[in-house]
């Protein structure tokens, strides 16, 4: 594989040349990686709903023509100049956040949020010299998030890649990669639900189900699942959710049920929704003295959050998460471990599968609400 290295490489690629239009398959130019940056092959990659909001492009700049996709796993195929702890022939994962290892906030022992490498989706070249990587006929095909996993090959600055353990299935931990990882680290790394407690999750799409999941590996007795979808309830089951509330039966706030259910309070909840009243809600249902709420959706770039400052006098702690807290490189080779020692089952969040030709299905599916997590099979 490494005989490609330094050279260009045409591969298939699905490219959106406009937003909400099918991406269409076209063979790009794939340019050799430059300094701290990697050259991968993608074997898997998956769908996030992330991928659908800027693809439809609502309430950002758009960027196009453009090469989404950030759920991946993949083979390093050539490294870049600079680049150590990478080599042809590893097993990573790409993230569409990295950890430079230098910056203040990846020597701090509770950020994860790298000053160099942290999330940006505007930027559709890569930060060493403000170029993309893919090109059609000589003409720019801007990258997402710093991966671009809708690709056979990929370009990705090292710092934001996570190598693994070569025995895991890429097929199945291909979805650590993003929306997974964040909800079980939402809950194993900062809500800490204590053995025996009591965890509400707000919203029950992969996000929060994988918060559920934390919950149930963190041994939690009760984990209620709250969402407007009843049709949700069921799946849920699978993972660890045994009580279930949709505030649309009630004619009251969902924080009161909550607390009435409870004896005062849930001891942990995670809000998994990005919806201003859940996060109010959410925050509102835990018990005084001890209780923690966590936000992990992204909520609409207008909203605000109002709460009582009693609330928080009383000892009700509000925590926000990003990634679930995990450092990239650091933290996702032992998560992948949790699933090697079937302590964490990823099998359950994968429902669909269809091969890279018919990567559209991946969206139709998304767009209908069926399922959690697509997987797209490059070789297909």
């Amino acid at each position: 594989m490494a005989s490609k290295a330094g050279h260009v490489i045409k591969c298939r690629a699905a490219v959106a040349w406009e937003a909400g239009k099918p991406l269409v398959i076209e063979e790009v130019e794939v340019a050799p990686p430059q300094a701290m940056e990697v050259r991968l092959k993608i074997l898997f990659t998956s769908l996030c709903h992330t991928d659908v909001y800027f693809w439809e492009a609502k309430g950002q700049t758009p960027v196009f023509p453009r090469i989404f996709g950030h759920e991946a796993g993949g083979i390093v195929e050539s490294i870049g100049e600079g680049v150590t702890d990478l080599a042809p022939g590893d097993h990573v994962l790409p993230v569409f956040t990295g950890e430079c290892k230098e910056c203040e906030h990846c020597k701090s022992e509770e950020s994860n949020m790298c000053s160099l490498l942290r999330i940006n989706t505007e930027r559709g070249v890569m930060i060493n010299d403000g170029e993309s990587r893919f090109s059609i006929n000589g003409k720019p095909v801007y990258h997402f998030l710093g991966t671009s996993t809708f690709s056979e090959y990929t370009v990705v600055h090292s710092g934001c890649v996570a190598k693994i353990n070569p025995e895991a299935p890429l097929d199945k931990v291909c979805v650590l990669s993003c929306g997974i990882s964040t909800g079980l680290g939402a809950t194993l790394n900062v809500a800490k639900p204590p053995k025996g407690s009591t965890v509400a999750v707000f919203g029950l799409g992969a996000v929060g189900l994988a918060a559920a999941e934390g919950a149930r590996i963190a041994g939690a007795s009760r984990i209620i699942g709250v969402d407007v979808n009843p049709k949700r309830f069921d799946e849920a089951k699978k993972f660890g959710v045994n009580e279930f509330v949709n505030p649309k039966d009630y004619d009251r706030p969902v924080q009161e049920v909550l607390a009435e259910m409870t004896g005062g309070g849930v001891d942990r909840s995670i809000e998994c929704t990005g919806n201003i009243s859940a996060m109010i809600s959410a925050f509102e249902c835990v018990h005084d003295g001890w209780g923690v709420a966590v936000l992990v959706g992204v909520p609409n770039k207008d909203a605000v959050f109002q709460t009582h400052p009693l609330k928080l006098l009383n000892e009700r702690n509000l925590k926000g998460t990003f990634f679930g807290n995990y450092k990239p490189r650091s933290d996702l080779p032992s998560v992948v471990e949790k699933y090697m020692n079937k302590e964490l089952e990823l099998e359950k969040f994968i429902t669909h599968e269809v091969p890279f030709s018919e990567i559209n299905k991946a969206f139709d599916y998304m767009l209908q609400g069926e399922g959690l997590r697509c997987i797209i099979r490059m070789d297909a």
